[in-house]
């Protein structure tokens, strides 16, 4: 199996994507709209964040900048989204509009260059920008989950107390070459 770049990252961001989903399956409509404090996002604020972003970075990279004129940031800080369904419809845009980016791209694209508010990028650059970006959301997002369902909450990696077991479980099995996601992801899509 050839791994390429674009494969490789492709498998990172659903990776993220997935941690979302899973923490999203955890909560109840209100919860997406919790905030720990005034100056603290909500979930929902952090989906519209990303949701803007993504649209704004990944709609036509190559004949237009980055950073849209269409685009107003700083209203997705605004806690205007009024349910779990609409959060999850950005949620979704949001996400697609990357996936349909990175599915069109070939190796040959990655060292042309692109721009976000004018400063040149790589599209190899572009794509580790945003996935240093998004997961770093994406972390916030699940911070906010497990605040949320304290005790009640089910672990998105190896639970407490697995370690040994889950390396057991890994080290029993003959060395090979393959993506970290590849269960994760293969599982998912068996769903």
């Amino acid at each position: 199996m050839e791994s390429t770049f674009i494969e490789s990252v492709k498998k990172q961001f659903a990776y993220y994507k997935h941690l979302g989903d899973k923490t999203f399956e955890q909560l109840q409509e209100p919860d997406f709209f919790w905030q720990f404090n005034p100056e603290s996002n909500s979930i929902t604020v952090i989906v519209k964040h990303l949701w803007g972003n993504m649209l704004s970075r990944w709609t036509d990279i190559f004949t237009t900048d980055g950073e849209k004129e269409w685009r107003n940031r700083d209203s997705e800080f605004e806690a205007d989204l009024k349910s779990a369904t609409e959060v999850l419809e950005k949620w979704e845009a949001g996400w697609n509009c990357l996936f349909n980016t990175l599915n069109s791209l070939s190796e040959s694209d990655l060292n042309k260059i692109i721009y976000i508010r004018n400063e040149g990028h790589t599209v190899q650059e572009a794509i580790n920008r945003q996935l240093a970006h998004y997961p770093y959301h994406v972390g916030q997002i699940v911070f906010i989950g497990k605040m949320i369902q304290n005790e009640k909450w089910q672990s998105l990696s190896i639970p407490r107390n697995k370690s040994n077991q889950y390396n057991a479980e890994k080290f029993s099995t003959e060395k090979q070459r393959r993506h970290f996601t590849d269960d994760l992801l293969n599982d998912k899509n068996q769903e």
